[in-house]
């Protein structure tokens, strides 16, 4: 019902809004031009550092096109539509540098007086700018000065070896998306003829480095939005990165490479042991905090397991294999992706590839046992542990994941190389002293921890934060300790139960049971959030406050079925095996999901 009342408010918004704008006259050929554009732009001098370059504007109607979003985005729509096509270059002030943007502008009718960025994912920044016109909204896309559109970030990180690309890193990590949205608003704004105090709604959707990228905007640009949605934010980036690393160093020092069949064996075998705790047997494992409180590993030595020959493609920055669908730009953005030949495995699960999952799951220590970050939790795929296998020896080796390996030796030791060449004298301290030095270096800019989301808060913003809670590339976890960062520094002088109520005023938390990594999870068919904009703009612009989040079943034989998900730290519990869950607070299950690092001298937020 609660979803019903927010279509219905998003619906009568929509209505009201495109009837204003339709009575006002005006044509989509009566503003495509590039005289209305450059009268449109903010004068130079009001943007400070921002030099607009007027005769570099193009403006083009396009008529019947598609709209594409980025990484997260849940727009279903395969309406088309009439828009206008903009550029706009500018220059930082003091510098000989130029900044390309590009904007999608609804025509005059369908324009809904709202702004919309998308976020990219792995190292890129979303390419197109069209992704707001499902929702009536003016969109974006920047080439943040080192052409975007065509180069990933990592690309262009370094000059050469030891010498940092910084005002690329800037750009890439907050810098280029905030300067997009403090020049769209005002324009967007003065090309539909609206005075300068009309409300534009401003809104960000993103998931993987997208949700870093909507998180580094509400804490840096708080003011400029009123509502964001980000997913597995890839934010804590030295340790996100480094972890990619860990599974590998985990075989190497336990000298044990399990066959990628033993792996999976532990992991479905997992899913199933603990799908139950959760009070429903659906092959989904709601519960994981659960699982870890229930289940020890060592009961699966001894299972068999087969999997047949077949070409496997690890696809690169987590995105499962087993997913749906993939957006064009998470195909783009998975360019370390590999196939490799496996031949048929079959065995029994061992003592030494359960130590190898458990150790992984554990999370990463330095040499004195102490806690450098956490992992994934137990029943997800354990895919950054695939091993290769050698044709020539008949033998599994040691797989390095690219994107860790890469962060390695292009952001930490500075060398010019796309993975790690081994872990030869690398020990766990060498992982810790890894992602400390990349902490300090990037704590200001790649990072993107800064707790204290006041700004925003203060603005009225409304942030909807959620992310699959068997997700394989970013550890759920690491969004639950962004949520108790907040609450802890904003909330310091208040009692759990006024902190609480205070955050999920304005800063709502879910975890989606089962999902992976930005998507659904065939492994465990989950439901999956899929009306996340059309919550927040009646969140936003008709103060419909979400209790629970909806999410839809599209895999597997509950196909179809809504689940409304419990909002943070409450957790389901599904009653006798029905079609119904509670939500519950459980203070075992929560401590589950708490850490601290004192491997590293500063804090970790």
């Amino acid at each position: 019902m609660r979803w019903s009342c927010s279509k219905s408010a998003v619906a009568a918004l929509a209505a009201s809004k495109t009837a204003l704008a339709a009575s006002n006259g005006t044509s989509i050929s009566d503003v495509c031009t590039v005289s209305n554009v450059q009268a449109a732009l903010p004068a130079n001098g009001t943007l400070l550092g921002i030099d607009l370059i007027p005769s570099a504007v193009t403006a083009s109607i396009v008529y019947n096109g598609t709209a594409g979003g980025g990484v997260g985005s849940t727009t279903t729509s395969t309406a088309t539509y009439t828009y206008c096509n903009v550029t706009v270059t500018y220059a930082h002030t003091g510098k000989n540098d130029k900044v390309v943007v590009k904007y999608a502008f609804p025509q005059p009718s369908d324009f809904k007086n709202r702004f919309y960025v998308a976020g990219g994912g792995g190292f890129t920044l979303a390419s197109v700018a069209t992704g707001g016109l499902a929702y009536g909204a003016v969109g974006g896309a920047t080439d943040a000065g080192y052409d975007a559109f065509s180069n990933n970030y990592d690309d262009v990180v370094l000059y050469g070896n030891g010498s940092i690309n910084w005002d690329a890193t800037y750009m890439f990590s907050y810098q280029a998306l905030g300067e997009m949205t403090k020049v769209g608003k005002p324009l967007t704004q003065a090309f539909y003829g609206l005075s300068s105090d009309t409300k534009v709604y401003t809104y960000f959707e993103g998931c993987s480095d997208g949700g870093r990228e909507g998180m580094s905007q509400i804490q840096r640009y708080g003011e400029d939005y009123d509502g964001a949605i980000t997913g597995a934010p890839a934010f804590r980036f030295a340790q996100q990165q480094v972890l990619h690393v860990f599974p590998a160093m985990v075989e190497k020092t336990l000298d044990y490479l399990p066959p990628p069949c033993e792996l999976s064996k532990i992991a479905n075998a997992t899913i199933a042991a603990c799908d139950p705790l959760d009070g429903r047997t659906d092959g989904v494992v709601s519960r994981t905090d659960l699982c870890m409180l229930n289940f020890n590993l060592t009961s699966l030595i001894g299972e068999p397991y087969y999997c047949a020959p077949q070409n496997s493609t690890t696809l690169g920055f987590g995105f499962s294999k087993r997913s749906a669908k993939r957006t064009s730009l998470q195909r783009r953005q998975a360019e370390g992706s590999t196939t490799s030949y496996q031949p048929a495995q079959n065995g029994t699960v061992t003592a030494e590839g359960v130590a190898v999952a458990q150790a992984i799951y554990d999370g990463p220590h330095n040499s004195a046992g102490e806690r450098a970050y956490l992992s994934w939790q137990i029943a997800s795929e354990l895919e950054d542990a695939a091993t290769t296998y050698n044709a020539d020896t008949g033998a599994w080796e040691l797989a390095i994941p690219s994107i860790g390996g890469e962060y390695v030796t292009k952001f930490v030791q500075l060398l010019d190389l796309d993975n790690l060449p081994s872990l030869d004298g690398v020990t766990y301290d060498t992982l810790v002293d890894w992602a400390n030095t990349g902490f300090v270096r990037y704590l200001d800019s790649l990072q993107t921890t800064l707790p204290d989301l006041t700004t925003f808060q203060s603005h009225g913003g409304k942030l909807l934060h959620y992310h699959g809670e068997s997700d394989n590339s970013v550890p759920a976890a690491s969004s639950v300790h962004y949520w108790q960062s907040v609450r802890s520094i904003m909330y310091a002088n208040l009692t759990d139960d006024a902190a609480l109520a205070a955050l999920q005023d304005w800063y709502q938390f879910y975890l989606v049971p089962g999902a992976a990594h930005c998507g659904v999870n065939a492994l465990q068919p989950g439901p999956y959030p899929e009306t996340n904009m059309d919550t927040m703009i009646a969140w936003v612009e008709a103060g419909t406050k979400p209790a629970r989040l909806n999410a839809t079943v599209t895999t597997g034989a509950n196909t179809g079925e809504t689940q409304m998900l419990c909002q943070w730290p409450e957790r389901p519990l599904w009653q006798g095996n029905s079609s119904s869950f509670d939500c519950v607070t459980d203070a075992a299950s929560v401590e589950t999901w708490t850490y601290t690092f004192p491997a590293f001298k500063m804090p970790v937020y």
